[in-house]
């Protein structure tokens, strides 16, 4: 008997009923210094934050929905410092996942080094499903995988929680 295919990300987010959690440890992703919004802003275009149907779609409307459902979105960040100019590019746009309900926050590098991490960026979702986002040497996707491993998911909610306590609210978050 065949395996179903593992659920994909945008229903895993769809069928969340109280949280979601992302915890993101890169100092860059899939950086295209050509083209594309990270050439953009190096080219000193920014976001605007009174046109919302500029922003990055169909992503922010994807957690917008989940959001009005009463699913509670946190994202944290650990990054190098002094950052790396995509860290500067993430923290320029931010702005738009805290006004569609993402709550964000920021935590140096090297605050985390007593945190016991799992070795991948992660979305856990309601404290039992582990999304793993998979990344190549340079920052390209390589893939996700989903997991319902309950240790899995049990060093998945401990990491980000204590991440979570330690990091920065956005708001406060001052770039170095």
């Amino acid at each position: 008997m065949p395996s179903k295919p593992p659920p994909a990300f945008t229903d895993l987010l769809a069928g969340c009923t109280r949280s979601a959690v992302h915890l993101e440890m890169r100092d860059s992703y899939a950086v295209d210094y050509e083209t594309g919004p990270f050439a953009e802003w190096r080219a000193g275009h920014r976001l605007d934050p009174d046109d919302r149907s500029s922003w990055w779609r169909p992503w922010l409307s994807l957690v917008e929905d989940t959001t009005a459902r009463g699913v509670v979105i946190r994202r944290a960040r650990i990054v190098s410092e002094p950052v790396r100019e995509y860290t500067r590019f993430l923290h320029s746009f931010t702005f738009t996942n805290v006004a569609v309900g993402e709550d964000v926050r920021w935590l140096p590098r090297r605050q985390a080094s007593t945190i016991a991490l799992p070795g991948n960026d992660f979305w856990l979702f309601d404290d039992h499903t582990v999304y793993w986002n998979h990344f190549t040497g340079d920052g390209a996707s390589a893939g996700g995988e989903v997991s319902n491993d309950p240790a899995a998911a049990k060093l998945c909610s401990e990491a980000f929680e204590t991440v979570w306590a330690r990091a920065t609210p956005h708001d406060q978050y001052t770039i170095h």
